[in-house]
């Protein structure tokens, strides 16, 4: 599957363009698209919320909630918390970041679910009102 990158206006396929979906999907609240009302997550309402373990839950389930229902092309098998990127002052200032393992499927799109070779890692990152997705 083929796009645009929003930054560049260039061409995007493959992981990379998987990676800008997913950023998308996860700043788009649920109703906000007006031909697709139930596209979105519910990650954007929790970005403001203190950091609690029951925020947490909600935010890591959101997230994943929202690959299974929107993104064919990314199959999650473990999500984890960096203890390296969560130290008590990010923490303490409401700034979470967390891994997302799982295989990319070049194909998932159209049905196929061959993984393509190897584990793909999202590195996620919430705070200051904002969500970034980047591969790691």
């Amino acid at each position: 599957m083929a796009g645009i990158n929003r930054d560049t206006g260039k061409a995007l396929d493959g992981w990379g363009h998987v990676v800008q979906s997913l950023h998308v999907l996860f700043t788009t609240h649920i109703g906000a698209r007006l031909m697709r009302r139930y596209f979105g997550s519910e990650v954007p309402p929790l970005l403001g919320e203190n950091l609690t373990a029951r925020t947490v839950t909600r935010f890591c389930y959101a997230i994943v909630v929202a690959i299974e229902l929107w993104e064919p092309r990314f199959r999650v098998t473990r999500v984890y918390f960096n203890p390296a990127g969560n130290k008590p002052d990010q923490l303490r200032s409401g700034k979470l970041s967390m891994a997302i393992h799982g295989q990319y499927l070049p194909r998932g799109h159209l049905g196929d679910p061959t993984p393509a070779r190897g584990d793909y890692i999202l590195a996620i990152g919430a705070g200051d009102g904002s969500i970034t997705v980047q591969p790691a």
